[in-house]
């Protein structure tokens, strides 16, 4: 009896050059995630000349930071692209405006797990659906959508999340 894997993914957050990278690799080594370093990220898109690249080399060349925007459209196109898949966050998000895109993602992607509670096997309606929406692909028997995983409920808890979460974040 097959059961999906829950997908997992993080942020990393530490301060510039305090091995966030290094970690990042590591992690993503040895657990099999996908490391996305917006720092990288950027760099390919400079090199390769993309819209996005030339917008932040723009702001490199002057020394300036780049603006949110440009990094929140170039980190949003990368986990598009990698949906499915286990992610780590590396210098990303950094401003609070950047971080409010992926709690969206997030809130999204958790209001679409529905279950088959006999078996616990997970499904999710964007990545892992079912054969037939909301029919357990074993047994043929109906889904279930638990309460904490209603789009109220997910925004409710990445709220809390956000609000527990705040003072850790302020220290780094």
């Amino acid at each position: 009896m097959a059961v999906a894997s829950k997908l997992l993914s993080a942020v990393i957050l530490r301060p510039p050059c305090s091995g966030k990278g290094t970690v990042c690799q590591r992690i993503a080594q040895n657990f099999g995630f996908q490391d996305f370093s917006s720092g990288h990220f950027l760099w390919e898109n400079i090199k390769a000349k993309t819209e996005v690249g030339e917008m932040a080399k723009q702001y490199i060349e002057k020394s300036l930071l780049v603006p949110d925007h440009v990094i929140t459209r170039l980190m949003m196109s990368e986990l598009e692209n990698s949906r499915g898949q286990h992610w780590l966050l590396d210098g990303f998000p950094r401003t609070l405006r950047q971080a409010e895109i992926p709690f969206e993602t997030l809130k999204d992607r958790l209001g679409c797990c529905w279950i088959h509670p006999p078996s616990g096997r997970v499904y999710n309606m964007d990545f892992n659906p079912p054969h037939v929406h909301g029919i357990d692909d074993v047994t043929g028997e109906p889904l279930v959508q638990q309460e904490d995983d209603k789009p109220e409920a997910v925004a409710a808890r990445l709220r809390q999340y956000k609000d527990m979460a705040k003072p850790v974040i302020e220290l780094y």
